[in-house]
């Protein structure tokens, strides 16, 4: 027997419970109001004479305090119910410390999986969880509705970050607005920065920037070196004139110059990267941010810019040591490299940049990939033109905006939070009914809104105070002291996003077939997704806030997702027997398809994912076929606006080994060379949510890392 308790979790059923809850109760009472351990035994077979397969937790104890008093025992049947009321109280005040305890203690897989770049183990990022068990108490007992909040805990929908929202102050992701900062001067903890008149310099303020940006919100932020290219002409110009002043011929000052400029574009990068990696927030980790390599956003500054996206990729090929003094992949910070038409064809002007990033790629799994071409296919502003701009972070993409000058504005702007739709859940409950599936559709879209207004509401009590460096200083407004955020959460200045997961076995279970069969099965997830916009599309209109479609990148609920749904309606196969779901529109990790199928199948879920998704192909090692690598990004050039390619990238601390880190059966990481099975001696690297995670995963996305398909052989390009 299943006993579903007051949250909506199911748990074994346990005799020894309420034989201790009785025997509890006994103890307030006279001998001879007692119960004796027979007539215990007594109320425990009624309840299990009963045959059922579930009950709640109330109907138990409802059962307890009727035989109690059948069989004359009132005193104590006032005293159970007392007992009950007063758990009922102490469960309603206070619901933190046990969570708190597994977090410190380490008891608890939950907590040292939970997120693969926060090690639980150390203080900052415990002392981060501690405030977001917290905050997340104090959602569910009095910021959520009830609704809402039992959907989320029976896996029907997740509202996101629930644990940081009790700060009604905090946001989610962003595009950083560097260049305002950097040009115009900002403010740090009440300290004037002014504005930097080198690169080196203006790489150092950079770091302090974004990890101010990222300790006053908690999703990812990006930022463009764009915004830093200007600073290499002016480390140029000084340095120019030092050799003019010493009366070089212009020759030699030219060259030295250039000489000089070359190691100040290398400290700098390097600066970048250590600051980024060594610094943590407020949030218990490193600034969680993506940089984006864009030479289509500048013409004045162009070589500038080309002579610093070289750097990077050339330091991140060379990747960071690890303790041990060995290079490894870092997680962070991503890149993002837009592929355009001077960087793409064979003999371009910038195709060398192109050829590194797809040497980076096979060594360290990024950059990701951004077709500009494609990106202004779908992405039209108002005033009829195509625009490309980065993701912020990880996959969430604003929309189309342009400002009250007529010009397109990205950077400065912020998405306000996710609430996700589970896909299956809507599929299981419907029973393959597919008038009661859009049914139940319309309901669970309307309790995701309603969800997702909470979100927007807490928002918009906001003044510019709560964040200076975000609201007063230029991040992502200049506001002025006392002023409320309220309009750039409307006017589609901000986004806010109704996610999804579980597409492929939602259509599984509908149809019968895979969403990548180009029939039944894809015209089915495709009317899936058109709903989702539809929903998105009137909300928009009737409340003036720019609503859109994510593809979530669901890293731990994927599992919970997964357990929730088998919960609820069993075992079912090829849809509840994984310990996962499938993440947004992808095709599921197991199903065997060629990099080229995939990525163009996807292109047309991700058209429909407006508010952000991103495909990829799991590849083996290619660093020794990088014909092929460049084969996959010409692919996505030309056929997806966003895409990566997910390769391996390892290393054992015991051996020295830098191939792959496997798997085995009970999902343990090991050594293939040496057998190391110690996690604190492995570094295993693997992109599971658009980032790539470092710290090991829980057990449902160990299970889909492992169940992962290779999509491309590693063999000459022409063959792929």
């Amino acid at each position: 027997m299943k006993i579903i308790k007051r949250d909506g979790h199911i748990v074994d059923y346990c005799p020894e419970k309420i034989e201790n809850a009785i025997m509890k109760a006994n103890q307030e009472v006279e001998e001879e109001e007692r119960a004796s351990s027979t007539q215990i035994k007594n109320i425990i077979k009624y309840i299990e004479g009963l045959g059922k397969k579930r009950m709640l937790v109330e109907d138990i104890q409802d059962i307890i305090e009727t035989k109690l008093m059948s069989i004359g025992k009132y005193a104590l049947a006032k005293k159970y119910i007392t007992y009950r009321y007063t758990r009922e109280l102490v469960r309603r005040s206070n619901t933190t410390d046990l969570s708190i305890k597994e977090l410190i203690d380490g008891e608890n897989d939950y907590w040292n999986t939970e997120n693969s770049n926060k090690n639980a183990r150390v203080v900052t990022t415990q002392r981060d969880y501690i405030a977001g068990i917290t905050s997340t108490d104090i959602t569910r007992r009095f910021l959520l509705p009830e609704d809402v909040v039992k959907a989320h805990d029976e896996g029907i929908i997740h509202f996101h970050d629930m644990d940081y929202f009790a700060q009604n102050a905090l946001h989610n992701c962003d595009l950083i607005n560097l260049e305002d900062m950097l040009q115009n001067g900002t403010n740090i903890n009440g300290v004037m920065i002014e504005k930097p008149h080198r690169f080196l310099t203006a790489m150092t303020i950079a770091t302090q920037l974004i990890t101010a940006v990222n300790s006053s919100q908690y999703g990812g932020a990006t930022v463009t070196l764009t915004h830093l290219a200007p600073f290499v002409r002016e480390s140029y110009k000084r340095f120019l004139q030092k050799y003019k002043d010493r009366k070089f011929s212009k020759a030699d000052c030219e060259k030295y110059a250039k000489e000089d400029l070359k190691r100040e574009i290398t400290d700098g990068v390097q600066t970048f990267q250590y600051q980024i990696n060594s610094m943590t927030t407020t949030n218990g980790q490193a600034p969680f941010l993506s940089v984006c390599m864009y030479l289509g956003e500048t013409e004045e500054y162009k070589e500038e810019l080309a002579m610093i996206i070289e750097e990077v990729l050339k330091q991140r090929i060379q990747g960071m040591k690890n303790e041990k003094g060995a290079y490894i992949t870092p997680a962070f910070p991503k890149l993002l490299y837009v592929l355009e038409e001077d960087n793409v064809h064979e003999g371009s002007k910038y195709y060398y940049l192109t050829e590194l990033a797809a040497k980076c790629t096979a060594k360290r799994m990024v950059p990701d990939y951004i077709s500009e071409k494609i990106m202004k296919k779908l992405k039209i502003d108002k005033n009829g033109n195509g625009q490309c701009y980065p993701c912020m972070g990880c996959r969430s993409f604003l929309t189309p905006y342009v400002d009250e000058k007529g010009n397109p504005k990205y950077y400065g702007r912020f998405n306000q939070g996710v609430v996700t739709i589970n896909l299956v859940d809507v599929a299981l409950s419907s029973d393959k009914d597919m008038d009661l599936f859009w049914k139940i559709m319309e309901e669970r879209l309307e309790l995701c809104h309603r969800a997702l207004q909470a979100r927007h509401k807490r928002l918009s009590k906001v003044t510019s105070d709560v964040a200076p460096i975000l609201w007063q200083h230029g991040a992502l407004a200049r506001l002025g002291k006392g002023e409320s955020i309220h309009d750039l959460l409307h006017n589609g200045y901000s986004t806010i996003s109704l996610g999804y997961a579980g597409l492929y076995e939602c259509v599984k279970f509908m149809t019968g077939h895979s969403h990548t069969d180009n029939g039944e099965g894809k015209e089915f997830g495709l009317s899936v997704m058109r709903k989702l916009n539809e929903a998105c599309k009137k909300w928009k209109a009737d409340e003036n806030i720019d609503y859109s479609v994510y593809g979530t990148p669901i890293e731990s609920t994927t599992y919970k997702f997964a357990k929730c749904l088998r919960e609820r309606f069993g075992k079912i196969k090829g849809i509840t027997d994984r310990d996962y779901i499938t993440n947004s529109y992808h095709v599921p990790v197991f199903e065997e398809i060629d990099a080229f199928t995939k990525l163009k199948l996807e292109s047309e879920f991700q058209e429909l994912s407006p508010g952000g998704a991103i495909s990829y192909i799991e590849t083996p090692n290619l660093t020794n076929n990088l014909d092929a690598v460049m084969e996959v990004i010409k692919f996505i050039y030309d056929n997806i606006m966003y895409a990566e390619l997910n390769t391996k990238s390892d290393y054992c601390q015991e051996c020295g080994y830098d191939g792959e880190i496997l798997l085995d059966d009970d999902l343990e990481w090991y050594c293939p060379n040496c057998g190391n099975r110690d996690h604190n001696k492995l570094n295993v690297a693997r992109r599971t949510c658009g980032y790539i995670g470092t710290n090991f995963w829980n057990k449902g996305r160990t299970q889909e890392i492992k169940e992962r398909v290779i999509h491309i052989d590693n063999k000459d390009a022409e063959e792929c």
